[in-house]
């Protein structure tokens, strides 16, 4: 048996944990019936690509939570940082529950069903970049794996948070960037927020396990993760074609997904590989992370400041028996 001793030297994992508490919430501080009059003015189409996006979002996080934290939390020695990636884990459960706290709000239960019980697991570009990301993760099983596969689990854990999440965030931002949907897109938000730690810290650790190969394991490991990156971005582009063809912000989102996989190489210690454009500054908005208490995109400011559904007290609230 080992225990965890905090009262160490203040380093990056302290600061870490310090900042993903800071940011903890769950989904019930969001009132999602607000946005009830906003989705009824939606077309069909908007509502498409809409639930879509949320719905293969939810199959991603519910990935990352059953395999990608557990596994990678499972080959980490640091105590430390084991927790941090127990509450990242945490986290991301609550941000695929969340997803439900959206869609039992706006959706009949048998939409619902529909889309998490039959179009997420067979849409064939969600699965098949989930089963690349989970290839790498599996290797992780045996308490023998190398370090080599440590390292590359932890490539695929950036390159999930920090890169694939974002063509599902991109429509929940947008809709609500134009006063649409804004309770449905501060929780997306929030998602971001969260993701945006989980990759730099998966990152950093990615970092200092590569430091540990040798120098051809390096060179391969390079090797494998642009072409992963390659095979990815191709995917990726054909599942942004799928959902956003129809409401004609395709090469927008490409543009925001490019940025975000500069974004994960960054995280790993890596120059830019896609060439970057602009994309819609309502994203570029959401984007800034810097703490604030309120801004027009804004429901729930950045700085954690809890968020409940107040109601006035009566006299009859104070009637026990």
């Amino acid at each position: 048996m080992k225990a965890v001793n905090w009262n160490t030297q203040e380093d990056m994992t302290n600061m870490f944990w310090r900042q993903n508490i800071s940011q903890m919430w769950v989904e019930t501080e969001f009132k999602v019936s607000k946005d009830i009059a906003s989705w009824k003015e939606l077309t069909e189409d908007e509502k498409y690509t809409f639930n879509h996006a949320l719905a293969g979002l939810t199959g991603l996080d519910t990935q990352q939570a059953d395999d990608g934290m557990p596994l990678i939390m499972m080959h980490t020695t640091d105590l430390r940082k084991k927790a941090v990636y127990s509450f990242m884990g945490m986290m991301e459960n609550i941000h695929a529950k969340s997803y439900s706290h959206i869609f039992t709000t706006l959706l009949p239960s048998n939409e619902t069903d529909e889309l998490l019980n039959e179009w997420v697991p067979s849409e064939p570009h969600l699965t098949y970049k989930a089963n690349r990301i989970l290839e790498k993760y599996h290797k992780l099983w045996t308490k023998e794996a190398s370090v080599y596969d440590q390292y590359m689990a932890r490539v695929a854990s950036v390159f999930l948070e920090t890169f694939l999440f974002y063509s599902g965030f991109y429509y929940p931002l947008y809709l609500a960037g134009q006063g649409r949907m804004t309770t449905s897109g501060e929780i997306i938000r929030k998602i971001l927020l969260d993701e945006s730690i989980h990759g730099v810290f998966t990152g950093l650790d990615a970092q200092s396990l590569r430091n540990e190969l040798s120098e051809d394991d390096k060179l391969r490991a390079d090797k494998e993760m642009y072409a992963m990156l390659d095979d990815l971005y191709r995917n990726e582009a054909s599942y942004t074609r799928e959902l956003y063809n129809r409401v004609g912000l395709t090469e927008d989102v490409l543009n925001y997904v490019k940025y975000n996989g500069n974004k994960a190489l960054a995280n790993l210690g890596f120059e830019p590989y896609f060439e970057e454009r602009g994309f819609n500054p309502i994203i570029e908005n959401a984007l800034n992370t810097s703490t604030k208490n309120h801004d027009f995109f804004s429901v729930k400011g950045d700085g954690y400041v809890l968020a409940l559904n107040v109601e006035a007290l009566t006299d009859e609230d104070f009637i026990f028996e």
